[in-house]
């Protein structure tokens, strides 16, 4: 099947990794996949298994660029594109107006945030055969909305591959690690992985390792993630109130890290202090790396973690309780390494890369309605061996 995906992302996220993953997994399994760009994209580098020659770049700049929107037509055109996968909110408009220009072109999007669709998106959403939400909380919001039919909706949840998280707690060297970041050898060592914004809960975190500090003196922190505003303003005001709070020489900044699995496999504990968490993609990898994981309760949270049995969660914004939780974990070594362990068999039998890619290769062919599966499914066992497993 030929497969376009389109991503106006200028950095990237959560929702970005679901893109490189799946449209890299789809390519070995024999698809032809295409993506579109704007200039400089931070997902070019991601999509290794991608000719070059697949991966076109345009400017994307809104959800009202004609321009950009004719040339997306013409690539559908050009290559008999069957389906165009479209990720963020701005570049719905534009894929929908491409498909207008190719009509037996079939049109899926992903929704990966709770964030309502505004009216202009509506308009467009005539053209849309499927919309994929990565997890139930955004089915929720969607249908909500009442903009789709719910037999348009699916639910497949983001997945990862394991595989680069075995081969990293293989090889992991805490002291290594430790000593990079100016900590002591021995040091119990608390991390949290996001875009450096407000959503993300930084400043309740540091708050909480506050607490946590003052009552482990050999506890540090971990802040991996880049600010992304031109500025650095919300890096910056992290800064300030890690002097306020006493925190200096305690916390590392690790900036933007294109592996998280190195940094999961040293960690002793992993907070998410989210406001807000539509899934929760780091949530999956530190469990799939055997983490013990406190977190907010937010809905992509909740629909994560088996609260006390898988992770510990506590309220939005509520970083005393957060102090005593990462506390809890960290003065239990035992409960720490149950509650991990049990974390990381539920993550693998709910979160692979395998079914995740399955699920959305199923939505193409059900879209698509050519009776074609069967031959695409021979044609990917010819062309590409398997996926990781979930083992």
């Amino acid at each position: 099947m030929r497969i376009l995906h389109i991503s106006s992302a200028r950095s990237l996220g959560g929702g970005e990794r679901h893109l490189a993953d799946l449209a890299c997994a789809l390519n070995k399994r024999g698809h032809e996949v295409y993506a579109v760009l704007p200039p400089r994209s931070p997902l070019r580098d991601e999509l290794t298994e991608l000719s070059a020659a697949n991966i076109f770049t345009s400017r994307l700049r809104n959800a009202v660029d004609i321009s950009s929107a004719l040339e997306l037509a013409r690539h559908i055109r050009d290559h008999r594109i069957e389906i165009i996968h479209a990720h963020m909110a701005r570049d719905y408009p534009l894929a929908a107006l491409a498909v207008r220009r190719n009509r037996r072109t079939k049109l899926v999007i992903t929704r990966h945030v709770l964030f309502r669709l505004n009216r202009l998106h509506a308009v467009t959403f005539r053209q849309v055969q499927r919309v994929i939400a990565v997890s139930h909380a955004v089915e929720r919001a969607l249908s909500a909305q009442k903009i789709f039919p719910p037999q348009k909706i699916t639910v497949i949840p983001n997945g990862i591959d394991f595989h680069r998280f075995d081969a990293s707690l293989r090889g992991f060297n805490r002291e290594a690690m430790a000593r990079r970041m100016k900590f002591p050898p021995r040091s119990l060592l608390v991390g949290t992985i996001g875009e450096i914004k407000s959503q993300k809960g930084h400043e309740d975190f540091l708050r909480a390792a506050a607490i946590v500090a003052r009552s482990k003196r050999n506890a540090y922190f971990i802040i991996a993630g880049a600010d992304n505003t031109r500025t650095g303003e919300h890096r910056a005001a992290l800064e300030r109130l890690i002097i306020e709070l006493n925190l200096t020489n305690r916390v590392h900044f690790t900036g933007w890290l294109d592996e998280v699995a190195p940094l999961l496999a040293v960690l002793d504990v992993y907070v998410s202090a989210s406001h807000t968490e539509s899934f929760g993609l780091a949530i999956v990898e530190a469990m799939a790396s055997g983490l013990s994981v406190a977190a907010t309760a937010t809905e992509g949270a909740r629909e994560i973690i088996d609260h006390e049995k898988t992770g510990l969660i506590v309220g939005v914004g509520d970083y005393e309780a957060m102090a005593a939780s990462v506390l809890h974990l960290l003065e239990d070594k035992d409960e720490r390494a149950s509650i991990g362990k049990l974390a990381r068999k539920q993550a693998r039998e709910r979160y692979s890369l395998d079914r995740m890619v399955e699920a959305t290769e199923k939505v193409y062919f059900e879209v698509h309605g050519s009776g074609v599966r069967g031959q695409e499914t021979e044609q990917k066992q010819k062309r590409s061996p398997p996926l990781h497993s979930d083992s």
